[in-house]
């Protein structure tokens, strides 16, 4: 068994707070992380970009640095840069330190997240619509097709909402409903705190405790898993631009599948660089984009394979095509034991430099900790090995179906497209 350049330790607080801590010496930078299962899909309508709202508010400041300018240069002043994203199933906040600065960057988290003000919601309100307009046209129409194609995937479902939220939502939003909100889901029952670097856990583990001492105990939140896939779908939105966007979507399954690990040696053999099968025949062999990617968002209990790029509006119909035959050879065709022994080679090289990456190990080791827990180096390894070329060809006959199908265009769409493109699904994923 090969020797790991790190040691991983889980330690919960008498709070109930996972602590992960991930030493790796070779380092000379610590990544802190904490990630709460907190997003859109565990959000009532009413409620819907309520999570999106509080990541932002929680730059705002603090009791002891009560504004977001004295937040922010508290962090810069040890070396630091906070960074936060939500997304539908989780929220995250990040700085990355010397380790010198180590001790002070999480005395600053637990402030941030024992004792946040939620000054200035009004100003902050304003940035978050400012933030909104970005996904519309000069006619107000909504083009953003991330959320155009999964509002779709999902209907039904609290995956389809919007991270950010509906307009009416942000603008009703108040400081209870923050503090509420708050309270309820950035307790200790729902968050995990990851230490990935240069760093410690003897030393730094007394530190946290102290810092985190005032954390409110919370929630664990629970979502509902979406209904059985209903397509196939196809969402056309006219905008005035020189290339048409898409979104091929399948439905899939979640990472705690027996299949998963197919799953992901057929997203590599589909498209893992430019030798790989999608950009070879979209790009190489017919021109018909500049760019395209396929790749899977995926989450504990379901999932997305999704294919994407632009294209010329004239060359839509061909870009579906051509697209739709890369996947739909996956089933009728086991792909070479040389193209599957290559994905395998490169889902363990991009594995092995995530030691290098605190970034990446935080992910990996903190972030898994929301959803029941990482799978570790070896037991990965083990899984990528033992898939077959006939167990690749299984799940794209699992997962590359009809019903599964969500396309979205966004861009200068023509009166008849909804007939063609139409029938080149029904060309291609006959019922």
């Amino acid at each position: 068994m090969r020797r790991l350049p790190f040691r991983r330790h889980l330690d919960r607080l008498p709070s109930g707070l996972p602590v992960v801590t991930i030493e790796m010496p070779h380092l000379h930078s610590v990544s802190v992380v904490m990630f709460a299962k907190v997003g859109s899909r565990y959000e009532r309508p009413r409620d819907n970009g309520l999570s999106h709202f509080l990541e932002h508010m929680l730059f705002r400041g603090t009791t002891a640095l009560p504004d977001a300018y004295r937040l922010s240069h508290a962090i810069e002043a040890i070396g630091g840069t906070l960074y936060a994203e939500t997304g539908r199933d989780y929220s995250l906040y990040q700085v990355n330190l010397h380790p010198d600065s180590l001790r002070d960057g999480v005395e600053l988290f637990g402030e941030i997240f024992s004792r946040p003000v939620f000054a200035d919601i009004d100003v902050e309100r304003r940035v978050i619509l400012e933030e909104m307009s970005e996904d519309l046209d000069e006619h107000g129409r909504f083009v953003q097709i991330d959320d155009l194609a999964r509002g779709a995937a999902f209907a039904g479902n609290a995956l389809a909402q919007r991270i950010i939220g509906p307009k009416e939502n942000v603008e009703r939003f108040s400081d209870a409903d923050l503090r509420r909100h708050f309270a309820h889901a950035y307790g200790s029952a729902n968050t995990v705190l990851c230490l990935a670097g240069a760093v410690q856990r003897s030393r730094i583990l007394p530190v946290v405790e102290r810092a985190f001492a005032a954390a409110p105990r919370g929630k664990r939140l629970v979502s509902r898993p979406p209904g059985p896939p209903r397509g196939p779908e196809l969402i056309l939105t006219r905008h005035a631009s020189s290339q048409t966007q898409m979104q091929i979507l399948f439905r899939t399954f979640g990472e705690r599948d027996p299949d998963y690990p197919a799953l992901l040696m057929l997203s590599r053999v589909i498209d893992d660089g430019m030798s790989t099968r999608l950009h070879r025949r979209l790009i190489d062999e017919l021109g018909l984009a500049y760019h395209v990617s396929g790749a899977g968002e995926h989450f504990h209990d379901t999932g997305l394979y999704e294919l994407d790029g632009a294209a010329a509006h004239e060359n839509v119909p061909a870009f579906l095509a051509e697209a739709l035959g890369v996947l739909t050879q996956m089933r009728d065709e086991a792909p070479s034991s040389e193209e599957l022994d290559k994905a395998k080679r490169r889902y363990r090289w991009d594995l092995e430099a995530s030691f290098d990456e605190p970034d990446a190990m935080a992910g990996w080791w903190g972030g898994t900790e929301l959803f029941g827990g990482p799978v570790g180096y070896e037991e990965k390894l083990a899984r990528i090995q033992a898939v077959t070329p006939a167990a690749v060809r299984a799940v794209a006959q699992r997962i590359f179906r009809r019903e599964r199908l969500t396309v979205a265009c966004v861009g200068m769409t023509r009166p008849d497209s909804r007939r063609k493109l139409s029938r080149i699904l029904d060309d291609a994923l006959p019922s």
